[in-house]
């Protein structure tokens, strides 16, 4: 199994090698191709559409008593936001919720559909039990579809799904705005609870529906709005849901005034020149993102991004806040896997207009990417889609999540009908489109709503929800991007559950698919490549990658510097000490191989080392050494490396004693 997978890893080298085949022969001054996604011709299910680097696996429409024919943009029926649980994707929707079978990517069935009228319908799990947003006053408590009568609802609904083909509602928590959104937040100190932080955008019901509620100004008494509302939900007994506390996280820290970030534009008008839509005047959160295993989470609250201490998850701590003149709406985060940084997305035109026009620049209804340095949120750049889309689509940055690749940051998105794009922000200051998915419009003659709501990666692929077509499926292409052998690293990451709003660590059990993940990223910085024949020692300095060489004479790699071999031989001896990785793969080296110090990775990997090896001190931690599928023609010893060498199951010949940390590698 092993061996095969090497085999079918094209080497990253070569495919970058192509990529610069292929710019060096385009004459100079000649116009790149045009990019596939602009005039798509329209349509509701039967669109033009163009991809890259992008498999479409699937496509399921949405089931009758979902949408309107008649009008597919019809907002009571409008597909939201998606959460995963085991083989299931469930799809939240304006009308209720619908679960679809995802055993087999490329054929999802639609397992059970709930009615439940009432708008955002964005859903989230835990364990056995389903949230739900309602946020519109149509709403029942008892799901029913009439709203003429029945007690109203606007809060957060809780179903038992522990059979999911009968949903049961469990709990339903009121709210004085409703829930337009809401983030599932786990304690590591109370398993038997589970919070709920809901953002409510809606305008404020009277008192007259739910006690307590009010439209009081910020210097009023206990007013409304200004807050979140958390909800603690015992997982055992969630008929017993209910709110414990209302967080004022836009408080300023001096005067105690709780409407303490930004309460006026940041000018008249958006730099459009356009009227402000939404305005960004911040009284609630749209969206939050937790990351409870690092106490964070990340805040898009209309007018200002901020950070937020949640170690105690029912009395968050705003951290830091930021503002930008560029932004409309913060409207959603998404923090990278070592929380170091953070994406908010700006929800121009609330999500219903045209705002990826060719006069729109790339700083509107876009992405901002942030560092986070020392607790601080520090701005890098901005990522808007690349190609611009027609009048008569609604586009905008929208909910995506982290695809896991080991070493980068790569974000699936959505883009309403700007389909979906692939960004790399590993370079938070450069952040790039590797892979897209696009239609043409529903409508050439005017704005239908429809596009991806969500873009999410789960258990392998990638799953869109399509506001007004239903569920579609993608899977990762190898390309000059992204190799073979980082999606399948990327493949290999199960995770029992998944809601894009509750981050968890993303790691990596030790693979060959992993480790050559890892090559495959470095090969990307290479600094000197040798391909052909080198007469005569070599120093290693910066990242040196050697692709089909051929050296006469032995190796030397310096103190932070990287080695990286592939398809090559080494007349001579390698030797490293301090490097910051050291790799071979499918090489020889006529002589011994010692590596000593290295503070990064590293790999012998289907190698042939005529003399000994030896592994010391190399200090990696969470990345084993590997030494796999190799022929080594003396000793191995490997001694003070932490952690200690491993072969994945991929056992070695070795001709000479193996001893120390791999004594069981030979």
């Amino acid at each position: 199994m092993a061996p095969t997978l090497r085999r079918s890893i094209r080497p990253a080298l070569a495919a970058g090698a192509a990529a610069l085949l292929l710019i060096g022969a385009t004459p100079a001054g000649a116009a790149a191709d045009p990019d596939p996604r602009i005039g798509l011709g329209a349509g509701w299910l039967d669109a033009q559409s163009a991809i890259s680097n992008l498999e479409h696996l699937a496509h399921v429409d949405k089931p009758p008593g979902f949408v309107n024919p008649a009008n597919p943009g019809d907002f009571a029926f409008v597909a939201s936001d998606l959460a995963f649980t085991g083989h299931y994707a469930i799809m939240g929707n304006f009308n209720g919720f619908n679960v679809f079978d995802i055993a087999n990517p490329a054929a999802p069935t639609v397992v059970t559909s709930v009615v439940c009228p009432g708008g955002q319908g964005d859903v989230s799990v835990h364990g056995d039990l389903l949230f739900m947003s309602v946020e519109e006053s149509r709403a029942r408590v008892d799901c029913g579809t009439n709203p003429a009568v029945g007690e109203r609802f606007q809060g957060v609904r809780v179903f038992d799904i522990s059979n999911i083909t009968t949903p049961t509602q469990v709990a339903a928590v009121q709210l004085c705005r409703g829930s337009h959104t809401h983030t599932v937040v786990t304690d590591p100190d109370d398993p038997a609870s589970v919070y709920v932080y809901v953002s409510g955008t809606a305008g404020v019901r009277p008192a007259a529906t739910l006690a307590g509620c009010n439209n009081n100004p910020a210097s009023g008494e206990n007013p409304s709005r200004w807050r979140i509302d958390v909800i603690k939900v015992p997982v055992n007994a969630p008929g017993e849901a209910a709110v414990v506390s209302g967080p004022r996280l836009f408080a300023d820290p001096e005067t105690g005034a709780i409407d303490g970030l930004q309460n006026i534009p940041p000018a008249p008008t958006h730099p459009s020149g356009s009227n402000w839509g939404p305005t960004p005047i911040t009284d609630a959160c749209h969206d939050l993102t937790a990351y409870p295993a690092l106490g964070l989470a990340a805040g898009a609250c209309e007018g200002n991004g901020i950070l937020i201490d949640i170690s105690d998850p029912a009395n968050p701590v705003r951290l830091d806040e930021v503002a930008d003149p560029n932004f409309a709406y913060w409207h959603s985060a998404t923090l990278s896997n070592d929380g170091k940084k953070v994406i908010f997305t700006d929800e121009w035109g609330g999500g219903t207009a045209a705002r990826c026009r060719p006069t729109d620049q790339a700083s509107w209804g876009a992405n901002a990417v942030f560092d986070i340095v020392d607790g601080r949120m520090e701005f890098r750049s901005y990522y808007k889609l690349p190609v611009p889309q027609t009048l008569t689509e609604n586009c905008v940055a929208h909910n995506g999540s982290l695809i896991p690749v080991p070493g980068r940051d790569i974000m699936a998105q959505a883009w309403y009908q700007g389909g979906v794009s692939l960004v790399d922000y590993t370079d938070s200051a450069h952040p790039k489109e590797i892979g897209f998915f696009d239609r043409g419009p529903i409508s050439a003659n005017g704005l239908v709503l429809g596009g991806m709501w969500s873009a999410y990666w789960y258990n392998g692929e990638i799953y869109g929800s399509e506001i007004s077509r239903g569920l579609d499926v993608f899977g990762l292409k190898p390309s000059a991007h992204l190799t073979a052998a980082e999606i399948a690293a990327a493949r290999e990451v199960r995770l029992p559950q998944f809601n894009a709003q509750q981050q968890t660590p993303i790691t990596w059990a030790p693979s060959l698919a992993v480790a050559r993940a890892r090559f495959d990223r470095l090969a990307r910085t290479c600094t000197t490549t040798l391909t052909g024949r080198h007469n005569g020692a070599l120093t290693v300095s910066g990242v040196t990658c050697l692709d089909g060489a051929t050296i006469s004479g032995p190796v030397a790699v310096r103190r932070g510097a990287t080695l990286l071999v592939i398809d090559s031989t080494i007349s001579g001896s390698v030797s490293s000490s301090g490097a910051a990785a050291v790799h071979l793969y499918h090489s020889t080296v006529r002589g011994a191989l010692s590596v000593a110090g290295s503070t990064g990775s590293v790999a012998v990997v289907d190698a042939t080392v005529s003399g000994a090896v030896s592994l010391s001190g190399n200090n990696t931690p969470g990345v084993e050494p590997i030494v796999a599928d190799s022929t080594i023609g003396g000793a191995i010893a490997c001694s003070g490396n932490s952690p200690a060498p491993i072969d994945l199951g991929a056992a070695n010949t070795v001709n000479g004693p193996a001893a120390g940390q791999c004594a069981t590698l030979g």
